[in-house]
């Protein structure tokens, strides 16, 4: 598919287009998302999805959705089903090529036995602390495994009897044979096979052996005819092993190629560290709406389209950055604006009787449904003698740039009336419990007919036919910038990551609002909570309305 002359092209479509002018690979394009079962996908993982899935559409290719599923430890189905549905929810199809690394464990044997055979392999029972202590380092040369002169007769034997399951856990490796001198430590003589006797989650204890990823990714890119693989840049340092294997075995070689993986501040994105949080009830899961996780991001409120957005504007470079979490919060701020309905919430109200207005009287005020969005029109709301007001909107002493309520002061109602405070009902202890305001009825809509202005409007509901709900104001969960910079991400945990509110007053078309996303005005995006809703009903904020860490961060304070 033709670019436009105005599109900015990353470095891996200049590289296509080079390929395309070349003839190499038949002008064809096929990439693959190869995630490894152990863990829920991130947003980092969403990047990856999108440029591999978004490269192979570009360019009238394919993409394969395949598992490197060579570690039964950590692996299982539920991981498998949750990556299969965040894939499908970002919006791509794989169509019929869904594959495992475990399709492929015998024609890995069969491999392993080639280059056995070709005297590039050698069954080593160095233990796993041995073969690293004899490494090297960059400044000094690997040393020889003793077992490195087996005979070819001797290696076959002894690694089909790996096979077998003859042979305890870690008592042998199966390792290529290269160089203990070369200047790339991961050329020294890698391991391709491990003994695991443990159950995989596909194939059972049909296998006890395990193929290395370095070993595995190859083959598995070969087998599918993938044209260009597309790795994060910490394998960079491997693809001179990649090239190794596939050379030496001379089989189909597809081009490796490294892109800088996404690093977000304000979060973690290790799937290691985020199962961590879930183990240890840190969080509510891995769909969490505070996690990094795209299940958490679905939770949450994130469209599919905000996420591919947001991989979109960050773009793809060669050189690792850290990526600041508002441009992703501000992706889906940008849709919910142009999408969002808006709507009236109160989350710690304050009751409000409007001592000159009929006291059975109800009556129907217009309200504009998105301002953004002219078609989405027009609703109803009802306005009584009594109302709710955020406490915040008032204070008994006002300073001087305060527009909001106080006493003797006039405010707009939104799509209402003006109001005015005459008097502030206390408690036993001194607490406000209720303001006696003033209406004019001349002001129906927001406006005086003496022109006279207000500077302040603020948010309401009508008393007797508000909602109540429970809303969780959902924050960041970690209150620093880089959370691991102190060597533990745990105690950069934000205590106030989630503050729950019991009894929120609500407009009353929340009383069935569906999956749908709300703008509550003046306070946020929110939703309905499916799960925690169950049993009551319990909304969650989205996004704020702006970046409420700006000024923190400015003050050097996370």
């Amino acid at each position: 598919m033709s670019e436009s002359n105005t599109e900015i092209k990353n470095f891996i479509q200049k590289i296509i287009d080079d390929d395309h002018d070349s003839g190499k690979w038949d002008n064809r394009v096929h990439t693959r998302f190869p995630p490894e079962p152990n863990g829920y996908l991130h947003i980092g993982h969403a990047k990856s999805i999108c440029l591999n899935f978004g490269i192979a559409d570009k360019n009238n290719g394919i993409c394969n959705l395949r598992f490197d599923d060579t570690n039964p430890l950590k692996e299982e189905d539920e991981y498998v089903r949750s990556i299969i549905e965040d894939v499908k929810w970002l919006g791509f199809d794989w169509e019929d090529r869904l594959y495992f690394a475990s399709d492929y464990f015998d024609q890995m044997y069969e491999h392993a036995l080639t280059l056995i055979n070709n005297g590039k392999a050698y069954v080593c029972d160095q233990t796993g602390e041995e073969i690293k202590n004899s490494r090297g380092t960059l400044t000094e040369k690997g040393t020889e495994s003793p077992f490195r002169d087996r005979n070819i007769e001797e290696n076959l034997d002894l690694f089909k009897r790996m096979k077998s399951g003859e042979f305890d856990d870690g008592s042998k490796t199966l390792r290529a044979r290269i160089d203990m001198s070369h200047p790339n430590l991961n050329m020294r003589d890698p391991v391709i096979y491990r003994i695991l006797h443990s159950t995989h989650h596909r194939t059972g204890d049909q296998w006890c052996i395990y193929p290395m990823y370095d070993w595995a990714h190859g083959l598995e890119d070969s087998i599918e005819k993938i044209t260009h693989s597309i790795c994060t840049l910490e394998f960079e340092d491997h693809r001179p092993l990649y090239d190794w294997y596939l050379d030496e075995l001379g089989v189909y070689h597809p081009q490796q190629i490294e892109f800088a993986r996404l690093n977000l501040n304000f979060t973690v994105m290790s799937k290691r560290k985020l199962k961590q949080l879930v183990d240890e009830d840190l969080v509510d899961g891995w769909d969490d709406p505070r996690m990094p996780t795209i299940s958490g991001l679905r939770r949450r409120g994130y469209t599919p389209n905000s996420i591919r957005n947001f991989a979109e504007q960050v773009g793809v470079t060669k050189r690792d950055s850290v990526i600041d979490v508002v441009r992703l919060e501000n992706a889906l701020r940008e849709e919910l604006n142009k999408s969002a309905d808006r709507v009236m919430g109160v989350l710690d109200p304050l009751k409000v009787v409007i001592t000159n207005y009929p006291d059975d009287q109800t009556e129907l005020l217009d309200a504009i449904n998105n301002p953004e969005d002219p078609e989405a029109g027009k609703r109803e709301i009802p306005f009584s003698k009594e109302i709710y007001i955020e406490k915040d909107d008032f204070m008994e002493d006002p300073p001087r740039k305060f527009f909001r309520l106080g006493p003797g002061r006039e405010v707009r109602l939104r799509y209402a009336y003006f109001i005015t405070c005459n008097d502030v009902i206390k408690d036993d202890d001194g607490n406000v419990k209720e303001l006696q305001c003033t209406y004019d009825p001349e002001t129906r809509g927001g406006n005086a007919p003496d022109g006279r202005k207000v500077k302040g409007t603020i948010h309401w509901v009508s008393a007797k036919e508000a909602v109540t709900a429970e809303v969780r104001v959902y924050d960041r969960l970690f209150n620093k910038i880089d959370p691991e910079k102190d060597g533990n991400f745990i105690n950069a945990l934000n205590p106030g990551s989630c503050k729950k509110i019991g009894s929120a007053k609500l407009e009353p078309c929340m009383a069935d609002p569906g999956d749908a996303t709300y703008q509550f005005e003046r306070l946020g995006y929110f939703k309905k909570d499916q799960q925690l809703s169950k049993i009551d009903d319990v909304f969650i904020r989205v996004v704020s309305l702006r970046d409420s860490w700006a000024r923190l961060m400015k003050q050097n304070k996370v």
